[in-house]
């Protein structure tokens, strides 16, 4: 039995083709330059980057399963997997919540978003883009807190980030948005920020778009890529 093979073919689907005017969370850190080209050149998911998502939502499963566990009775899960939208101009942002909890004795209800994570010795804090998504969620919900869940995917030890609502945040998330949709009303390519920005060059390392965005601008920023 090859197993890997049945693998390959479990993980095969349609290429989901992305619509302008409809954008998600996970966007919202995202260098736009990539954001730009996977609507106007998507491409098939790496089956191993696909492998890695699936392993993120099975410890997105499991988190779920430790809420709703009788042995936390002090927890409740009011809701889960909720979908939401946010109309902005001629476009809107949609996606969905991952838990809304209840922590009974402080009787506080917080948005949980989960993140899978090879490690989190070396957390001290939630990424960036992690943030923005949730601000968005937050906004949606009109609720103040929210908490980020990292939890390491070969130990399912976690760390444990508080997150509260800041319309200044969100507003920047908005604008980021209002910008990628005119460069793909107009066709007009947006600046390889990633390749610009010191703390964001990390992200070129893994962008199934470098090898294009390097030909369109290969002057720009770093002058190779990894």
């Amino acid at each position: 039995m090859d197993f890997d093979s049945l693998t390959e073919n479990y993980f095969k689907k349609e290429m989901r083709v992305k619509v302008i005017g409809r954008y998600y969370p996970s966007e919202a850190g995202q260098c736009l330059r990539k954001s730009y080209y996977s609507f106007i050149n998507p491409k098939e998911i790496d089956l191993e980057l696909t492998k890695i998502f699936e392993a993120g939502n099975i410890v997105h499963d499991f988190v779920s399963k430790v809420f709703k566990s009788d042995k936390n009775p002090d927890v409740e899960v009011l809701e889960s997997e909720t979908s939401f939208e946010i109309p902005v101009d001629d476009f809107v942002i949609s996606g969905r919540i991952d838990n809304l909890v209840l922590f009974k004795g402080e009787e506080k209800k917080v948005l949980v978003e989960v993140k899978s994570t090879k490690s989190v010795d070396y957390l001290d804090g939630p990424q960036e883009s992690h943030i923005m998504q949730l601000q968005l969620y937050l906004h949606a919900r009109k609720m103040q807190e929210g908490v980020l869940v990292y939890v390491e995917k070969n130990t399912l030890k976690s760390k444990t980030f508080p997150v509260t609502y800041n319309p200044s945040i969100y507003e920047v998330i908005i604008n980021r948005f209002k910008k990628l949709h005119e460069h793909l009303k107009s066709s007009s390519t947006p600046d390889p920020e990633s390749r610009l920005l010191e703390d964001k060059k990390w992200m070129c390392r893994y962008c199934n778009y470098k090898t294009e965005c390097f030909q369109e601008t290969p002057e720009v920023g770093l002058t190779k890529f990894f």
